[in-house]
């Protein structure tokens, strides 16, 4: 029983090691991540300026976001995601589960810029041993910077949304023109 027990050791060893290394950021994951974060993030900015105000109440059925309600939505998940998993909070004074009512255009690119920014803080600001800490998200133990990784995907999917809208209310993404 005693050799069983001696060659296990090192395979248990072997194997906590690899958890271990598997919570760790990938290689460059701020800089690649701020790259497709920032690249996404202006993308949505840009949309959100080129909608005229007067569509931002339009929606294509009801019950469905308005492009206002999905502009402020992404805004929102912005300072959710960094706070709820990853315990940076919003910046002091924003009410954070309010800003998806914000209808008026100037107030939507306020809360994307300032969410932009805020996201690009968070990810420069962050340790490594934090990005690489376990969290729960939807559920789910997961290290931090996966975290970053639904920000992104969340984004990414509204984006799309928002490009859809757009286009349905006559509106040329600025980057495709």
């Amino acid at each position: 029983m005693r050799p069983i027990r001696l060659l296990l050791l090192p395979l248990l060893l072997v194997l906590a090691a690899t958890e271990a290394r598997a919570q760790a950021a990938p290689p460059n994951f701020r800089d690649e991540f701020l790259r497709q974060f920032n690249n996404s993030m202006i993308k949505f900015i840009e949309l959100a300026e080129a909608m005229p105000e007067d569509r931002y109440a339009w929606s294509p059925a009801e019950g469905v976001m308005p492009v206002a309600r999905v502009y402020a939505h992404v805004g929102h998940y912005n300072y959710y995601y960094p706070s709820s998993a990853m315990g940076v909070a919003a910046p002091r004074g924003l009410d954070a589960d309010s800003v998806e009512n914000r209808a008026r255009k100037a107030e939507v690119l306020d809360l994307l810029r300032g969410s932009h920014e805020h996201v690009r803080q968070v990810v420069r600001g962050i340790s490594d041993e934090q990005l690489a800490a376990t969290t729960k998200l939807y559920g789910r133990d997961v290290p931090q910077w996966s975290v970053l990784l639904q920000l992104l995907a969340h984004m990414n999917e509204h984006l799309g949304q928002s490009i859809a809208y757009a286009r349905m209310n006559g509106v040329v993404p600025p980057w495709s023109q």
